[in-house]
């Protein structure tokens, strides 16, 4: 049943999550026919794109141009990354409208630390391109200065410079412990999520709250071996694809969004042709009980990290 349009306002004003059904909205409006997920402030945010942690240089320029150019339009990157202006540079290369391509950063914790935030944001937004990103995320929930952070990210939302906000590597009661003083809900909460790590209960505490998942290190970030799995591999060959084309789709059927990152052409062309096909619900349980709650670095932990 769909909501009338002053119900669905009365729901997001409560804070109660409202999650359109299926993979993402009614909407394909990306090539590949990636479908656009509706963010709970109505922005639409393709639901497969593109990692970039690890790239840098050259390396990230050419392969962000690359993954332009297979048709992927969201790109996430962080200040942590140390590749915001190669990605700044290879949209601009592209040819591509900035207004079609989504992008996403991170504040790293140096500067929340630090008390750099507004300093931060402004040369990130003069790396993107100098108007606006379109998604800025804390990047891990650094003990007493969550709360100053968002309330300048606020502002920046208000001003124009950014038109979403959101958090990353948030457990439940991180997340509980924000909308205590946000006056603008996060949109969406990347964490850690692979077929080795699967995160169901923080993924659903966190559509419980309104708010998207999103998937990063989907593929294990090459650590764990969880594309040379032997049940992906016999999955894969199944439905004649590849471990990592059935892992992204076992993530976009979990309603996830998705950031698999890649150097390798082949690989990023790869990633982005997952549409023809659909796990059952039989192969869905099989991914499901390779969990191990194993993270790609054990020092990945949201309520204990180094960084």
């Amino acid at each position: 049943m769909k909501l009338c349009k002053l119900g669905l306002i009365a729901l997001l004003a409560a804070g109660i999550a409202v999650i359109p059904a299926g993979e993402g909205s009614a909407k394909n409006v990306y090539p590949k026919n990636v479908p656009a997920v509706t963010l709970n402030n109505g922005m639409q945010m393709p639901q497969l794109g593109f990692g970039t942690f690890t790239l840098k240089q050259d390396v990230a320029v050419e392969s962000v141009k690359e993954a332009l150019r297979q048709g992927y339009r969201l790109i996430d990157c962080a200040q942590g990354y140390g590749n915001e202006a190669e990605v700044g540079r290879a949209i601009k290369e592209s040819g591509i409208p900035r207004s079609e391509i989504f992008v996403t950063t991170k504040i790293n914790t140096n500067v929340m630390r630090e008390g750099t935030v507004r300093q931060s944001l402004d040369e990130s937004i003069e790396k993107l391109g100098g108007t606006y990103i379109d998604l800025v995320l804390i990047h891990w929930p650094v003990e007493g200065k969550v709360e100053e952070t968002w309330k300048i990210m606020e502002e920046y939302v208000r001003a124009g410079k950014i038109k979403a906000i959101g958090v990353s590597n948030f457990n439940p009661h991180h997340i509980d412990d924000l909308l205590k003083y946000a006056t603008i809900k996060p949109v969406v909460n990347q964490i850690e999520m692979h077929p080795y790590m699967t995160q169901y209960d923080v993924a659903a505490y966190t559509v419980k709250r309104g708010i998207r998942p999103e998937a990063w290190g989907p593929l294990g970030q090459g650590r764990l071996g969880v594309v040379d799995d032997a049940v992906l591999r016999s999955l894969g060959e199944k439905y004649g694809k590849s471990p990592a084309q059935i892992v992204v789709r076992w993530h976009l059927q979990r309603k996830n969004i998705v950031i698999p990152r890649s150097q390798n052409p082949a690989h990023i062309a790869e990633n982005i042709n997952v549409f023809d096909f659909k796990l059952s619900g039989k192969d869905m349980k099989t991914i499901d009980a390779l969990n191990k709650n194993q993270r790609a670095n054990p020092k990945n932990d949201p309520d204990n990290f180094p960084w």
